[in-house]
């Protein structure tokens, strides 16, 4: 039986005020041939689906891997989604790149227009499979065995755990690894390996179920696409891979007119998140900062003086990642409990 992540979703503080109340219309969206977009953001890619601001998606996102790679680390090929097969074999050629992950969408929001924003609420994720893989690379590589190959690592959906080896339980946390928008036309078809203002391939790991992401417009309808599936990952994904799975997940898309951003931006039950990327690791810890600071001086009505002051008190300043080349990801969170009123 595939695990549901529960989640309870009040009314989304601060950076969703003013969101009028709706009737949401679901549409099932599976990962097919014809459904994904395989390794890249592009503001000319053919929308998939189209639908109203405020919809939910109940969208299938599949693993970084190949049917053949699966079975080379030890996957039988009966266990291997029939999606995922049908995927690597259909679309090759310039339908693919230049990164590498299979990508569901592009989905088209109607109304969203370049300097709006668009709210990516994650209701809920499933893990339809009962495994995952970490490879070993990235970072620091030479720690990596090359005889060793990719580690496949069962995961028991009753428990929501992993064991990765006798006496080491991981908790699952599943979350999508991109979630993005087309890039700004002039920008062209990028990789869907680092992450950026279009956010994608972020690997933040707070954004389970239950928190939503908040990703600035610069092409009409958006374009939003979903992929990279992880059941659980810590901070920095330091040999380039987290427990890689394929999910299920449904999600809430609505267009903001009421927010402008720069950078993408987050919250969870808990803390509200900022984050930037830059290929200078000092660059975007500045970028991410002070895109908290700014969060903080509107929201909560501080000077810049104090937003700082809080956040080298009380926030925390967290590498999300390392290992998606050339931008490296920062991202500051800071508890919402802290806050009275």
């Amino acid at each position: 039986m595939v695990r549901r992540v529960a989640l309870s979703i009040g009314l989304v503080a601060v950076m969703t005020i003013g969101v009028p109340a709706q009737a949401s219309r679901t549409h099932r969206l599976e990962a097919t041939p014809g459904t994904v977009a395989y390794g890249y953001y592009w503001s000319e890619a053919k929308p998939v689906l189209r639908i109203a601001s405020g919809d939910i998606i109940d969208v299938d996102a599949l693993l970084t891997n190949t049917p053949n790679g699966l079975m080379g680390a030890g996957v039988p090929a009966e266990k291997i989604q029939e999606s995922l097969k049908a995927i690597v074999a259909g679309v090759t050629g310039d339908r693919r790149g230049p990164g590498g992950h299979i990508l569901t969408g592009p989905v088209y929001v109607e109304g969203a227009e370049p300097g709006d924003v668009l709210e990516v609420k994650v209701l809920s994720i499933d893990l339809p499979i009962d495994y995952g893989y970490n490879g070993c690379s990235g970072f620091i590589p030479a720690n990596c065995d090359r005889a060793q190959g990719t580690t496949i690592i069962q995961l028991d959906r009753k428990t929501m755990t992993a064991e990765f080896l006798p006496g080491i339980v991981i908790p699952l946390r599943p979350f999508f690894g991109s979630m993005g928008v087309a890039p700004a036309q002039e920008v062209g078809r990028v990789s869907s390996n680092p992450p950026s203002r279009h956010a994608g391939n972020l690997d933040n790991r707070e954004l389970v179920a239950g928190s939503t992401l908040f990703i600035p417009v610069f092409v009409p309808g958006a374009l939003f696409e979903v992929g990279d599936g992880h059941a659980a990952q810590g901070d920095g994904e330091v040999d380039q891979t987290a427990i890689e799975t394929s999910l299920r997940g449904k999600l809430q898309l609505t267009v903001r007119k009421d927010m402008r951003l720069t950078w993408p931006r987050a919250e969870t039950a808990t803390d509200y998140i900022a984050m930037a990327m830059d290929p200078d690791l000092t660059v975007a810890t500045t970028l991410a900062i002070q895109e908290m600071v700014d969060f903080l001086a509107s929201a909560k009505s501080l000077t810049k003086h104090q937003a700082y002051q809080l956040v080298s008190i009380a926030g925390h300043v967290a590498i999300t990642q390392l290992v998606d080349r050339p931008n490296l990801g920062v991202h500051v969170k800071i508890s919402k409990g802290l806050f009275t009123k």
